[in-house]
């Protein structure tokens, strides 16, 4: 397994939230709205936003990451690297589009809602929450429940 070529430099004084997109025809619908939405779940977990990459990608861009970072070799629809320890939010969250597309249509939501749910994961991640027990399991829908309220504007 080797190490991911990440983070990007971090030289700007101000934190940010940026957007990338790979190998997918997709973009985000409000970028601005996004990275509002985002800041508020950071605030609300008691977070303080570093630098925060997505990056939108195809199920193949993502499955080669999982091979070569991760030594997994399965689809999946989200990965984390973090770059900080909470309550610094320094990361790259790379989300493959078509899995959120094909995760919506199995569990009969709207593309926006599975992809919004997607994103929160990866920030929450960045929070500290796992998802490898059945306890932490619970514990990330119900922050994932409370991201969505907080609605993109």
């Amino acid at each position: 397994m080797s190490q991911p070529p990440f983070p990007l430099p971090f030289e700007d004084d101000e934190p940010s939230i940026d957007f990338s997109y790979e190998e997918v025809a997709f973009e985000l619908k409000d970028e601005e709205a996004a990275t509002a939405w985002l800041q508020k779940i950071i605030e609300q977990e008691g977070c303080v936003l570093h630098l925060l990459n997505f990056i939108f990608c195809s199920d193949d861009y993502l499955l080669r990451l999982n091979v070569e970072y991760l030594d997994h070799d399965t689809l999946t629809d989200i990965i984390t690297f973090p770059y900080a320890d909470p309550p610094t939010i320094h990361g790259d969250i790379f989300i493959s589009i078509d899995r959120v597309r094909d995760n919506a249509a199995d569990f009969k939501v709207p593309f926006e809602q599975e992809l919004n749910r997607v994103m929160a994961h990866g920030v929450l991640h960045l929070c500290g929450y796992g998802d490898k027990s059945p306890a932490e399991e619970r514990t990330m829908r119900q922050k994932e429940e409370e991201a969505l309220k907080l609605g993109i504007d």
